[in-house]
C-alpha cells in the first residue's frame, strides 16, 4: 500500500518538473532586445585605413578638390528574400569619399554634389541685399565660389558575393557544433583629374573582403528511455558592407596620395617625412603590385610561345589509321 501512494505522489511531481523545464526553455526562445541596440548613437567605427589616413604627414599645400559623385556601378541587388529592389552596396559613397579627403588633411573639398541647391541659396542671399527694415541698407558681400584644382571621380566597380564559402562540424552522442563562413568582396576605383587639362593624374583600385560567419551548437539526445532533449543555439556575425566600402575608399585615398607624392604631383611639407612608416608601407605595396604586373607581362609571352610550339607539334604529328 505504501509503494502505491509513493508512485501516485511521484507522478504529479515529475509532471510539474517537466512543465517547469518546458516553460524555462520557451522563455529562453523568446527574442529579447540586445544590449547594443539600447545604447546611444556613436561615431562610425574607425578602420585600419582610417588610422593611416589620419596619421599621414602634412602636405606642402592643400589642394582644392571637387567630388561630383561616386556612383554604384556594380548593378548588384540583394538576393531574395531580403529585397529585390535593395542594392548590395551603399549609395552614399560620395559622402564617404568627401570625408576621407577632408580627414587626410591633403585636400580641401568644395561642394559640388549639391551645387544647384548652393547656387539657389546664394541667389536668395543676393535678393535680400538692401531689404532690411528701418531703411537700413547694408550690402551683403558674397565671395565667389572656390574653383577646384583637382576633380575626384570613380565609383564602386565590383561587388562579388560568395567568393569563398566553407564550414565544418562535428557531433558525438547527440552533442555537436557546426560553423559556416562566407567571403564577399567589394572593389572601388578612384582617380584624380587635373581640371585645367583633363589629364588623369592618378588612378587607384582597392579591394576589401566582407567576412560573415555562423556558429551553431546543438544537443539532441535521449536523457532517459522516453525523454528526448533537444537544444539549439546560434550566433551569426555579418561584417557591414558600408564599413567595407568606407575602408576601401579610405585605402584608395591613401594610395592615391602616396603615389602622387612619389611621382612629384604633390609634395610633402617636410621631405624627411618620406621615411614615415605609413608612407613606406604604402610605397612597398605599390612596388609589390608593379613587380607582380611585370612578372605577369613577362610570363604571358612565354606561355604564348609554349602554346604555339605545342600546336606546331600537334599539326606535324603523323596521323595513323586502323
Amino acid at each position: 500500500m505504501m509503494s502505491t501512494v509513493t508512485v501516485l505522489n511521484a507522478r504529479p511531481t515529475r509532471l510539474l518538473s517537466v512543465l517547469a523545464l518546458t516553460w524555462a526553455l520557451a522563455a529562453c526562445a523568446v527574442p529579447s532586445t540586445p544590449a547594443e541596440v539600447k545604447g546611444s548613437a556613436y561615431l562610425t567605427p574607425a578602420s585600419p585605413a582610417t588610422h593611416d589616413l589620419l596619421e599621414l604627414p602634412a602636405p606642402a599645400q592643400r589642394l582644392t578638390v571637387a567630388v561630383y559623385g561616386f556612383r554604384d556601378q556594380t548593378g548588384q541587388y540583394k538576393p531574395n528574400p531580403d529585397s529585390s529592389f535593395s542594392t548590395s552596396v551603399t549609395q552614399g559613397a560620395a559622402a564617404l569619399l568627401v570625408k576621407a579627403l577632408r580627414d587626410s588633411r591633403w585636400f580641401t573639398p568644395v561642394e559640388r554634389e549639391s551645387l544647384q541647391e548652393l547656387l539657389t541659396e546664394r541667389r536668395i542671399v543676393r535678393a535680400l541685399d538692401g531689404s532690411q527694415e528701418n531703411g537700413q541698407r547694408t550690402a551683403i558681400n558674397i565671395p565667389p565660389l572656390a574653383p577646384a584644382e583637382i576633380m575626384m571621380d570613380g565609383g564602386i566597380i565590383s561587388y562579388e558575393s560568395n567568393v569563398r564559402t566553407g564550414g565544418a562540424g562535428a557531433r558525438f552522442l547527440g552533442v555537436g557544433l557546426s560553423t559556416q563562413y562566407r567571403v564577399d568582396q567589394v572593389t572601388v576605383n578612384l582617380r584624380a583629374i587635373d581640371v585645367r587639362t583633363g589629364n588623369i593624374l592618378q588612378s587607384v583600385s582597392t579591394t576589401k573582403t566582407i567576412f560573415s560567419y555562423e556558429v551553431r551548437p546543438s544537443v539532441y539526445k535521449f536523457v532517459n528511455f522516453k525523454d528526448l532533449l533537444e537544444i539549439e543555439a546560434g550566433v551569426t556575425n555579418n561584417e557591414p558592407a558600408q564599413l567595407s566600402v568606407k575602408e576601401a575608399i579610405e585605402s584608395a585615398v591613401v594610395h592615391l596620395i602616396v603615389q602622387g607624392m612619389k611621382e612629384g604631383q604633390w609634395r610633402l611639407q617636410n621631405e624627411a617625412d618620406r621615411n614615415n612608416p605609413i608612407v613606406q608601407n604604402y610605397m612597398k605595396q605599390n612596388e609589390t603590385y608593379r613587380s607582380m604586373r611585370t612578372q605577369t607581362a613577362v610570363a604571358a609571352p612565354e606561355a604564348t610561345q609554349a602554346n604555339e610550339a605545342t600546336s606546331d607539334e600537334v599539326q606535324t604529328a603523323p596521323v595513323t589509321g586502323s
